[in-house]
This record gives C-alpha cells, sequence and structure tokens, in this order.
C-alpha cells in the first residue's frame, strides 16, 4: 500500500506577514499580487518595476503592469522592501531584512550590484557618530566601481 504524504511548503516569514497586514486592511487578495509578492521575496534581488513586471509576464502572463508597481509600493509602505536610488540608475527596489544591515557595491560598467556586510565598517561608523554626538538613525554606503569581470576586461583592452 502506498501512502500519499502532502508536503507543506514553508512561507517566509515576511510573506505571512504580508498576508496578515492585508487581511488587517482589507485588501483585494488576488492570485498575481500574491505570486508577485512570492516571487519578490524569494528573488532576493534589487529589482526595477520594468525588470519585476517582465519576469511576472513570464510567470503569469495576465499581470499588468499597474499590479506589479501597486504591490511593490505596498510593500514598500509595510517596511518589506526599500527603494534604492543608484546614481544614474532607475529606482530599484529590495526586499527588507529587518535583522541585518547591508551595503552595496555598484559596478559603473556593467550594472551589477553586490551586498555586503563588514563589521568594521559599521563599528567606524559608530565611533565617527559617537565622536560628534550624533545620533545616526540609518545609512546607506554605496561604493562605485568596476566588478572583477569589468575590471578584468578593462585590463585586457
Amino acid at each position: 500500500m502506498i501512502m500519499k504524504m502532502k508536503v507543506k511548503i514553508k512561507k517566509p516569514k515576511e510573506l505571512i506577514e504580508f498576508q496578515r497586514y492585508k487581511k488587517k486592511q482589507r485588501l483585494k487578495t488576488s492570485k498575481k499580487r500574491m505570486s508577485t509578492v512570492d516571487y519578490f521575496l524569494k528573488a532576493d534581488r534589487h529589482f526595477t518595476v520594468e525588470e519585476l513586471y517582465n519576469d511576472m509576464k513570464k510567470i503569469n502572463p495576465g499581470v499588468s503592469f499597474a499590479t506589479v508597481y501597486r504591490t511593490l509600493s505596498l510593500l514598500v509602505s509595510m517596511g518589506l522592501a526599500r527603494v534604492c536610488q543608484f546614481r544614474g540608475s532607475k529606482s530599484r527596489f529590495e526586499p527588507v531584512h529587518k535583522s541585518e544591515h547591508h551595503d552595496h557595491l555598484i559596478c559603473v560598467r556593467c550594472g551589477k550590484i553586490m551586498e555586503f556586510s563588514d563589521n568594521e565598517i559599521e563599528r567606524l561608523q559608530r565611533q565617527v557618530a559617537a565622536r560628534h554626538r550624533f545620533k545616526v538613525e540609518s545609512h546607506i554606503l554605496q561604493l562605485y566601481g568596476l566588478c572583477e569581470g569589468c575590471a578584468r576586461k578593462e585590463k585586457t583592452t
């Protein structure tokens, strides 16, 4: 006798938080919105609205640009996503990981965005703020240059 077992897929805590917020605010539930939220959170990268829309069209051809835009705006208002402004590019959205802070390395040639964390940099920032009797609420560190691949290409030309 073969027994079928139902496997329950664990949802990310952000998705559960989104569903609770949506219910509390009496917002419409749609499969398109939920699939957009799920994809955005699981992809865990920096998207322009257009990039997320194009990815979502492949998954769910019926999704509209407005749905993707409104979903990202809702995630930002909930604190589950943040808008990143990188020099010379469109606004990008990234999932917020409330327990961790990170900074960015941005390649000025190919546009690649790499996240990094460094305890020493964080410690130095706290020291500078303390020295100036400044209470930091938040900060953003963005380093612009060439990624390894673009730097290698530049050397060979």
